[in-house]
């Protein structure tokens, strides 16, 4: 870890000297000044983890200094060093942000003990910074966790989505993290200092829909006392997000379309048509194309809104997310809990969270922690202390409980062993029948067969 570094202002060299001694013998850079308005230039310059100054000094003392740098040196811990008659002082200074006083005369330890204090809380914002971090470049887009090549995939679209002005389609089931995903988009693209505005195209009575999409003008139906913005208008250059689009009925879907292609709507009631720059982020559980063939959904609003689509897989087929997700959810909710000091979830627990199928996804699964965190006693969470219908899912308990825990690189192979050989075994050990079934090249199957050590000869004999 790199050195860390402190500045030593007092008029007196004699105690800079003093304490810069002390402060080497905790392995920390030290730099000295008599003068606390050069101090101010060079820690302006120069960043320290550590600032010391005696309390009273010519031209500026060291509360004034304080003062001078709090804004510039917001990383810095900054530490007084106080005569006993001017104790009160020191309190004061510390009500006003100080971390902590030195009284003078001092001994070693009175030194090193409140500056080994103020550098284990900088090892602890090191290591919280770096972990998050971490996560952040990792793990995660925004608040979205994830380190399967699944969520590898969809931080990648997301991406290019946030650096374009195009059209975005989300898909995925209730609980995948739709509106989350949506966000994270609006956050890191050029719109994120404008609004983003949420319609919930399920959750409105369709004989609403229409006024609150695109406003309408006094007079246009009984109870329209004034003219009203839509939420179309109200997104206006900023993101206008579209959750459950599958619900929406097929008259708004033609006003949604104009609105896509030339940027304008008319009010409910009004005759003039009005522009707006919205950039349209679309999200649905529901199979478009079929809806398309069912007529329930019209075709070119869905090539319009479907211009940069981002499938988010189930939790179901991302395992290895689980427990990176159940240690974000602990840390989320846990402040709620402080008095229980929970760290974290037991072995047991984990694997029951892992073992479950989860229908309602991320969201079931936050919740699930959020359950267990209210009816735990701490330090960890056990599986007793999960939700019931985690620990009473039989059918995939049952199931997961049979396969050995393994690293997941094995595990693959293993899979991959399996499949391959349940299509030679079905082929009579036809390679280029079972490449069929398989649905790969004739030659990337015969590769396979030799890295996964397929005896064919063995193969035949079981056909």
């Amino acid at each position: 870890m790199e050195k860390f570094k402190a500045i030593v202002v007092d008029d007196e060299p004699s105690v800079c000297e003093a304490v810069k001694a002390i402060l080497e013998t905790e392995d920390i850079d030290v730099f000295t000044t008599i003068s606390s308005v050069d101090a101010v230039e060079y820690i302006k310059k120069q960043s320290y983890d550590l600032i010391i100054s005696d309390l009273k000094m010519p031209v500026m003392n060291g509360l004034e200094l304080y003062e001078n740098i709090r804004d510039v040196a917001t990383d810095s811990i900054f530490i007084i060093i106080t005569a006993y008659g001017t104790i009160p002082s020191a309190v004061d200074a510390v009500k006003k942000g100080v971390y902590d006083y030195i009284p003078k005369p001092f001994t070693p330890d009175e030194v090193r003990i409140p500056i080994r204090r103020a550098l284990e809380r900088k090892v602890l914002e090191r290591e919280n910074l770096a972990l998050r971090t971490q996560i952040e470049t990792r793990y995660s887009f925004q608040s979205i966790i994830g380190n399967s090549p699944e969520m590898h995939e969809v931080f990648r679209i997301m991406r290019h989505a946030a650096s374009s002005e195009s059209n975005v389609l989300v898909i995925g089931e209730s609980g995948t993290g739709k509106e989350l995903v949506a966000r994270a988009i609006h956050s890191n693209s050029v719109r994120a200092r404008r609004k983003f505005v949420t319609v919930n195209c399920g959750a409105i009575p369709e004989g609403l829909m229409e006024s609150e999409l695109f406003g309408h003008v006094k007079g246009a139906f009984t109870g329209a006392v004034a003219d009203k913005r839509g939420l179309v208008e109200e997104a206006d250059k900023g993101t206008l997000f579209l959750d459950e689009i599958g619900e929406l009925p097929p008259t708004l879907q033609v006003k949604l379309l104009r609105v896509l292609q030339d940027g304008d709507f008319t009010r409910v009631g009004d005759t003039q048509p009005r522009s707006v720059n919205v950039r349209v982020i679309a999200a649905t559980n529901r199979d478009l194309k079929k809806a398309i063939s069912d007529k329930s959904f019209r075709e070119d609003l869905y090539y319009r809104l479907n211009v940069i689509p981002i499938d988010l897989p189930p939790l179901r087929v991302r395992k290895e997310d689980i427990p990176l997700l159940v240690n974000h959810f602990v840390q989320k909710h846990k402040v709620r809990a402080i008095e229980k000091n929970i760290s974290g979830v037991s072995k047991e627990a984990m694997q029951a969270l892992i073992n479950y199928h989860y229908p309602g996804n991320v969201r079931e699964l936050e919740n699930s922690v959020e359950y267990a965190i209210a009816f735990t006693s701490g330090p960890l969470i056990r599986r007793d202390e999960l939700p019931k219908y985690i620990l009473e899912d039989k059918k995939i308990s049952e199931d997961a409980q049979k396969i050995p825990l393994m690293p997941l690189k094995e595990a693959k192979t293993q899979f991959e062993r399996g499949i391959v050989m349940a299509a030679l075994i079905e082929s009579g050990g036809n390679v280029s029948e079972a490449a069929r079934i398989l649905n790969i090249h004739r030659q990337n199957l015969q590769q396979k067969i030799r890295l996964l050590g397929i005896d064919l000869s063995s193969v035949s004999t079981q056909s």
